[in-house]
């Protein structure tokens, strides 16, 4: 099942659910009108919605063309977002790039941070730059949206937590990062809105591309035209989505409506490519000693898309153009 969120004035939406191509959607039952409302009751929630599912994709129902410019996050603000750092060889090479070295439990205890969850760009908004000096970057990630996570949950038992999969740009100011780190309190200036796919699936609709929670696609970024990743999402992720959610429950429970992200998608083998412009700067700092791809400036645009084998494009595009502070439209 694949749902989405048309913007319709509210600040949660109107939730739709999507034909298996993506190409129309009919409103979700009036009892769940926001993708968190229907989070919020699942059980009785998840069937009615499959059910309008299974009715727009055998024809039996037409819905209504769907138009990804008019379309929110699917969560356009969560209780929760936290971020992982689950792909080893994006730790190694961006903690280089800052001159920091890996922890000594790289292998054995999950990166985590949490970001602000109140304002989630949909698959088109615009990336509004501030201050160049600020060095914006893009990251292309896979993440889960979760329903009720008891706390002490374990891996073994994490799989039923998760309701959905999805897309996001989780956007970095590079350059403000050091000094955050250098107070021993974390990430937030440095984080600004993050983006998320149009469309967020349930795990069944992936088949065998969802196993041992890992999402096993490829994952393309495209920057100004160009292919500048095509990563492997699936078997490079040390920390699989089941591990990331028994960390973060350790010591406590997470409510229907947490996002939880992968972290940047990264390969070993260069020739896939980035999946974020830090691991350029630092493989062209490694091959030719300084870095040579600026960060991102106005007028620069970046599109995240996950593929399977067949070429299906199970989440959609995000589509987002880097504009100046305070400029409208901006959309693909």
């Amino acid at each position: 099942m694949k749902l989405a969120t048309l913007r319709d004035g509210t600040r949660d939406g109107r939730l739709h659910v999507v034909r298996r191509d993506g190409q129309t959607a009919v409103p979700a039952p009036d009892a769940w009108p926001s993708l968190q409302r229907a989070l919020d009751d699942w059980e009785a929630a998840e069937p009615a919605m499959r059910a309008l599912a299974d009715q727009l994709d055998s024809g039996a129902i037409d819905g209504t063309p769907v138009d990804v410019h008019r379309l929110g996050a699917p969560l356009p603000r969560a209780y929760e977002w936290v971020d992982g750092s689950a792909y080893l060889n994006h730790v190694i090479l961006v903690r280089k790039a800052r001159g920091a070295e890996p922890p000594k439990t790289l292998e054995t205890d999950p990166l985590i941070y949490q970001g602000g969850s109140g304002d989630m760009l949909g698959p088109c908004d615009p990336i509004e730059l501030h201050d160049p000096a600020w060095g914006l970057d893009y990251e292309s990630e896979v993440c889960v949206v979760l329903g009720d996570v008891p706390i002490g949950t374990k891996a073994a038992d994490a799989g039923k937590y998760v309701r959905l999969v999805m897309l996001a740009n989780d956007c970095t100011l590079r350059n403000l990062i050091p000094a955050e780190l250098a107070k021993g309190f974390g990430f937030f200036q440095g984080k600004p809105a993050t983006a998320f796919s149009p469309f967020a699936v349930t795990p069944d609709e992936l088949g065998d591309l969802w196993r041992g929670g890992r999402l096993h696609v490829r994952v393309r970024s495209t920057y100004n035209g160009q292919v500048i990743g095509d990563c492997d999402a699936g078997p490079e992720m040390h920390f699989s989505f089941f591990d990331l959610i028994q960390h973060i429950a350790k010591t406590r429970r997470f409510t229907a409506g947490t996002i939880l992200g992968s972290g940047t998608v990264s390969n070993a083998d260069r020739a896939r490519g980035v999946s974020c412009l830090a691991e350029r700067r630092m493989i062209e700092t490694i091959e030719q000693g300084a870095p040579s791809t600026p960060f991102m400036s106005v007028g620069d645009r970046i599109e995240i898309e996950a593929f399977d084998a067949q070429g299906g494009s199970p989440f959609g595009k995000i589509s987002q153009l880097v504009v100046a502070a305070g400029a409208t439209g901006g959309a693909a």
